[in-house]
């Protein structure tokens, strides 16, 4: 590991994204594209695949599965995989030496972070955040992305629950923040939304949803006192 002269170890001076969101929603396809995307404008960046159990990221600088992988601790541990997958976390939060050797070598360029898609690390598990956490006081500068697959717009009942995950993921990543509707291309393939789709990305009042969930014949209604 580099230190500077004073012998105090060298900052990881930079900036980031860490792209968070459920399973599905797109975030590795989103990584490549950013990468992509800054590659083609000059400026260098770099894949952090974090994702023990995803597939070995074509072009990442750095993947978890260089430390561990999720197979190999489901069957050495005889865990489940969402288990497994809270194991690996935590055990990159307890061995986060590793990470900053790796990085070192990454200052200067922009990094994407593509994190596992259990939802309950962004929600509520402390591995994650603490991670953060680590790295922002490492000196990078960090934003999370959130992906949601718009799908969930076609459905009143889901797309509130969808709000309420993103408002938990904010307060415990604690990170400057940007909610994105993915798959857009596609939504028309899932019926037709009630609202324009302004009114998912600005959120201004939810009170319009409330005719849309009591005539959904899935969606209880309380019954009239007599």
């Amino acid at each position: 590991m580099e230190t500077a002269s004073d012998g105090k170890t060298m900052p990881l001076v930079g900036f980031g994204q860490v792209v968070i969101g459920p399973p599905g929603s797109g975030k590795t396809t989103y990584v490549r594209a950013m990468h992509a995307l800054l590659t083609s404008m000059g400026r260098p960046a770099s894949i952090i695949n974090l994702d023990p159990a995803g597939e070995d990221e074509a072009g990442a600088a750095v993947t978890l599965q260089e430390l561990l992988a999720l197979p190999e601790v489901m069957e050495e541990l005889h865990l489940g995989p969402n288990g497994a997958l809270l194991y690996c976390m935590e055990y990159l939060q307890g061995n986060l030496d590793w990470l900053r050797d790796r990085l070192l070598s990454l200052r200067g360029t922009y990094l994407l972070f593509d994190c596992p898609g259990q939802v309950e690390l962004s929600t509520h598990h402390p591995a994650l955040p603490t991670i953060l956490r680590q790295l922002q006081s490492w000196g990078l500068r960090l934003c999370a992305v959130h992906l949601v697959d718009s799908h969930y717009c076609t459905d009143p009942a889901k797309f509130i629950s969808v709000l309420c995950t993103s408002l938990s993921t904010m307060l415990h990543i604690e990170l400057p923040h940007l909610n994105i509707l993915s798959k857009v291309d596609l939504i028309e393939q899932y019926g037709r939304l009630a609202f324009n789709i302004d009114y998912y990305t600005e959120v201004m009042d939810l009170s319009y949803l409330v005719e849309h969930l009591t005539s959904d014949p899935f969606f209880p209604t309380p019954s009239k006192s007599s």
